[in-house]
């Protein structure tokens, strides 16, 4: 009597049958999910790179962001308590208009957008059209900070999208990885070897069950 594994003939692992041909199937399954598994630690240690390249100049380009911020917006209070609300929103009337040309590619199968053409935010006094006897000091000074502000935040954007879509493509392929090495081919390891397992034991039930055979059939003397 051969074991419970060998009686039915399935394998312990998702109930496949322990045949030759399914152990095949297995055995090629396992080839590709450890050339996937290759594929893919490439693919993240390439996102890696990428992402170190990125990181000091949007570190550098922060820091600079983070300064004009700390300047620009004491010189908006400022403005506003010397000219008031009001008065501050007129020196802006009309808003401004900005056209900007958006590029769209790929890295690493990744859809990001770059800003590829716009004008320049910053604009001398007269540019702006307003009236410098009805503009104080301080909101002069603020209305180019934060020209200057905006200007590098649209320099800074594209950037920043880019770390954030690799560094979410990293955290993908990295599960991934860890999906198929640490589950799906632990688990074809065991399937093929429990199915190794019932193939040899059915091996030897049919070789003793011929010896048996013959041993029967053998003219006794």
């Amino acid at each position: 009597m051969g074991s419970t594994e060998g009686g039915d003939g399935v394998s312990g692992v998702q109930g496949t049958a322990a045949t030759r041909m399914n152990l095949l199937r297995s055995q090629r399954r396992l080839v590709r999910v450890e050339k996937g598994v290759d594929l893919l630690r490439r693919k993240r240690e390439a996102l890696v790179t990428e992402l170190f390249s990125l990181a000091r100049p949007a570190v550098d380009a922060r820091a600079v962001i983070g300064d004009l911020a700390g300047n620009a917006y004491p010189l908006l209070h400022r403005a506003l308590a010397q000219q008031g609300y009001a008065e501050c929103q007129a020196i802006g009337w009309p808003s401004r208009e900005l056209a900007v040309e958006i590029r769209t590619g790929h890295v690493w199968g990744i859809s990001v957008s770059d800003i590829t053409a716009r004008p320049p935010l910053a604009r001398t006094l007269g540019a702006r059209g307003t009236p410098p006897a009805s503009v104080s000091l301080a909101a002069a000074e603020a209305a180019k900070q934060f020209e200057v502000f905006t200007d590098l935040l649209l320099d800074a954007a594209p950037r920043e999208m880019l770390i954030r879509r690799l560094g979410e493509a990293l955290a993908r392929t990295s599960r991934q990885v860890n999906s198929l090495d640490h589950r799906v081919a632990p688990e074809l390891r065991s399937q093929m070897a429990t199915m190794r397992r019932t193939l040899e034991e059915r091996e030897r039930e049919e070789h003793l069950r011929l010896k048996h055979l013959l041993k029967r059939r053998k003219p006794r003397g």
